[in-house]
């Protein structure tokens, strides 16, 4: 066999967002892509803040030397040094540039951290609906999801993530706001979880630590606040990337933070500097690096999405679909009105409307809608999502 077992297997596993992707290009091609309805993939269609193509122009013409070689493999000092400052300033303790390394997107700061805090046969609870990829990412360390139910709401169910706390507990992983659902978790869920995970950790005589993956931070509505895992728990990760905020996905760039009260904090440093060169990230990429203390407190015109949002939930509601308002980021995650989210999105198929399964990121009975298109890719879609719902058996 050309390719390991393990890849093979994975490659027929691979992702739903993938696949109805790819489906995607195939129908655009049959049926002409303003009649194809791509609510697939996640990928910000709001161009970056106009500040960004002038900081990018200014560094492209300055004269310096050096600007595009090698760094130190946590990252520019001045650049770490900003974001601490940015942390330091939406948080309630104090960090240094020490805790920062710049990363390879979040994807790059999520395996930065797994690959530098666990043993092989380590476990790591994962509440659901998440993004599966996760399980990819702590499968390249030897980890074990354990994945546990939120509440109905989508809200993290506290007894649920205790009795799957074990033995080789090492980490619980959240994604707040969360993708798929929209959901961001509150203040007092921190707080509980902060409190079980300490109890948990003084028992056992090592710490549990809480990884929080903040890529859609900046993307909330209605007011609300996304508290802070740092001023939650002390033994906590802070992973995110300016992908979505800054509609820069493509140009792979990141950060993680540890908290400054973490335990054992100069060896996971220290761990995270050296797993962020031998993955083979070696360093963040240079450009994006020099960019990033210029926008730390840029975004994308977050009411585009609100409107977006807006646009598709009164109408799917008219139509009779169930689901949770999103409180953030860019996703809904409506309930199907059959049990079998498979078979449903199928159906959507049938009126070109691409979107994907919920059991692909393990919310079964639900499905996907990433609305981050155009205005009117969602207008254009609303009555095929009509017919679905009314023609559905």
């Amino acid at each position: 066999m050309s390719v390991s077992r393990k890849i093979k297997e994975s490659i027929e596993k691979s992702s739903w967002i993938r696949k109805m992707f790819e489906e995607g290009a195939k129908r655009k091609a049959q049926f002409g892509a303003d009649n194809v309805f791509d609510f697939s993939l996640g990928n910000p269609n709001l161009d970056p803040p106009p500040r960004f193509k002038e900081v990018l122009r200014e560094l492209i013409e300055s004269e310096s030397k050096g600007v595009h070689g090698y760094m130190p493999n946590a990252g520019f000092p001045e650049t770490r040094k900003a974001v601490a400052e940015y942390l330091t300033k939406h948080n309630n303790l104090e960090l240094s540039a020490d805790e920062v390394v710049m990363t390879v997107g979040a994807g790059g700061g999520l395996n930065v951290v797994l690959k530098t805090i666990l043993d092989p046969g380590d476990e790591v609870i994962i509440p659901a609906p998440y993004f599966v990829e996760y399980n990819y990412y702590l499968d390249n360390h030897q980890g074990v999801p354990v994945i546990v139910k939120t509440n109905d709401d989508f809200s993290l169910d506290i007894n649920a993530i205790e009795d799957a706390i074990g033995e080789k507990t090492k980490a619980v992983l959240i994604n707040s706001p969360n993708n798929p659902t929209g959901n961001i978790y509150s203040e007092q869920e921190l707080k509980e979880l902060a409190e079980l995970l300490e109890t948990h950790s003084s028992k056992r005589s090592r710490p549990i630590f809480l990884i929080s993956d903040e890529p859609y931070r900046k993307i909330v509505y209605d007011g609300i606040n996304v508290p802070s895992v740092f001023n939650a728990y002390r033994n906590s990760f802070v992973v995110t990337s300016f992908s979505k905020d800054l509609s820069l996905p493509g140009e792979r760039i990141g950060y993680t933070a540890c908290s400054p009260e973490i335990t054992d904090k100069e060896l996971i440093i220290a761990g995270m500097v050296l797993s962020n060169r031998t993955l083979g990230y070696v360093n963040a990429p240079a450009l994006m690096q020099r960019i990033v203390p210029h926008l730390l407190e840029y975004s994308v015109d977050i009411s585009a999405y609100k409107r977006k949002r807006d646009m598709l939930c009164d109408a799917l509601e008219s139509f009779g679909y169930e689901f949770i308002k999103p409180q953030g980021a860019f996703y809904l995650f409506p309930m199907t009105p059959i049990e079998d989210d498979v078979r449903f999105v199928a159906r959507l198929q049938e009126e070109n409307i691409l979107t994907v399964p919920g059991s692909g990121f393990g919310g079964p009975g639900h499905f996907r809608i990433a609305y981050c298109v155009d205005d009117k890719t969602i207008e254009r879609s609303l009555p095929g999502f009509e017919r679905a719902i009314k023609n559905i058996k």
